[in-house]
């Protein structure tokens, strides 16, 4: 199968039903999304699926063939980081970071989604576990992303 996957395109001989998390770590050697719950409970391992957030754990890689995958790898653009990220670092929102990838991936969507989000809409988007709970932070962040208007 074919899967497109921070704008390039891969070719994998798997099980369709392989969760695409572990095509991602194991098959393609892309480390970002993380094995947290093995339930679609914690957002570890969330990625965007053509601009929405999965999580990769309970997602089968066979149904990602045709969409447009993002992980936290492929925020960056030609050496920029993406808004969120630095948002991210200003606010230094991570502590021991397992969880900030999947984070940051939800972030992204939601600001797509409402460039000027109410910390109702920040709570209701960001569903992702953060042990370290820096839920505070994310939510600076974000509101941070949203005010300078730079979502893209």
């Amino acid at each position: 199968m074919k899967l497109s996957i921070n704008e390039h395109v891969y070719e994998l001989d798997v099980e369709p039903e392989m969760p695409l998390l572990w095509a991602l770590r194991d098959e393609l050697d892309i480390k970002g999304p993380k094995f947290g719950c093995g339930v679609a409970q914690c957002g570890a391992c969330t990625v965007l699926l053509n601009g929405e957030p999965v999580r990769s754990c309970s997602y089968p890689v066979s149904a990602a063939q045709g969409q447009q995958v993002v992980t936290i790898e492929g925020l960056e653009k030609k050496g920029r980081l993406h808004p969120v990220q630095q948002a991210w670092i200003d606010h230094e929102v991570p502590q021991c970071g397992y969880c900030q990838g999947g984070q940051m991936l939800a972030a992204v969507a939601l600001l797509k989604k409402k460039p000027k989000p109410t910390d109702d809409d920040i709570d209701a988007a960001m569903t992702n576990i953060c042990r370290c709970g820096t839920y505070a932070r994310i939510r600076a962040a974000i509101h941070a992303v949203a005010n300078k208007g730079a979502t893209a």
